[in-house]
């Protein structure tokens, strides 16, 4: 099977506790599961309901700030921004606000009705998103069509291990919404392939990426 993000072949193997497929990216580092286990909408939102995301919640609120300290030195003051697949809860929206910028949200989910298709923005955050999509690539590329030139779309995954062995024993794959798996290489060649600078990474779970142009 050939890789969804950068279209060359990949290597299988099969996890022996679950007896589930997983296609590995040699080049690009993308890792997925067999598309039998991908689920629907329907289905990830009922895995979702069993979260308890309390935006009162100071451990809550401190996930999003800390998103938000290495993102926001980072992007030039941004004045409009957009929270892709914000879940139930608008707080990082609420939170960019707090730091003067006019945010949107938009979940399929939950608030399905809150894009505008016309509206572009300066800065698209998404947040424990891209791990559940079945067309990562394809999602990529719309929100770089809803940023203006100039703007910077910042995503935050758990970064995989990028070995065999040691991705059988993660913790992050065993959600079985989790169904695509990413490094910062991953996205480095997303970047390149639609011709956007890759501004940074954290190591760990979040990339900064930026549309040329002025």
């Amino acid at each position: 099977m050939n890789c969804h993000i950068c279209d060359k072949p990949t290597e299988s193997f099969v996890h022996e506790k679950t007896n589930i497929t997983y296609y590995h990216c040699k080049s690009c580092e993308y890792l997925f599961k067999s598309p039998e286990c991908y689920q629907s909408i329907e289905e990830q939102k009922e895995r979702y309901n069993l979260h308890e995301n309390d935006e009162n919640d100071e451990g809550y609120q401190a996930y999003f700030k800390r998103f938000l300290d290495f993102v926001l030195p980072l992007v030039d003051k941004p004045k409009s921004a957009l929270d892709f697949g914000c879940g139930a809860s608008s707080l990082l929206a609420k939170l960019l606000q707090k730091e003067g910028v006019e945010c949107d949200y938009y979940d399929p989910n939950y608030h399905p009705d809150r894009l505008n298709d016309s509206k572009k923005y300066e800065l698209i955050v998404s947040t424990e998103v891209f791990e559940h999509l079945h067309q990562p690539r394809v999602v990529f590329e719309s929100l770089l069509n809803r940023l203006k030139k100039g703007g910077y779309l910042a995503l935050q995954t758990q970064f995989h291990p990028n070995d065999t062995e040691t991705f059988k024993k993660w913790y992050y794959h065993q959600d079985p919404t989790h169904i695509v798996f990413f490094t910062a290489q991953t996205f480095k060649v997303l970047s390149e392939k639609y011709g956007c600078e890759f501004v940074g990474d954290n190591g760990k779970n979040i990339v900064l990426i930026r549309k040329y142009g002025y």
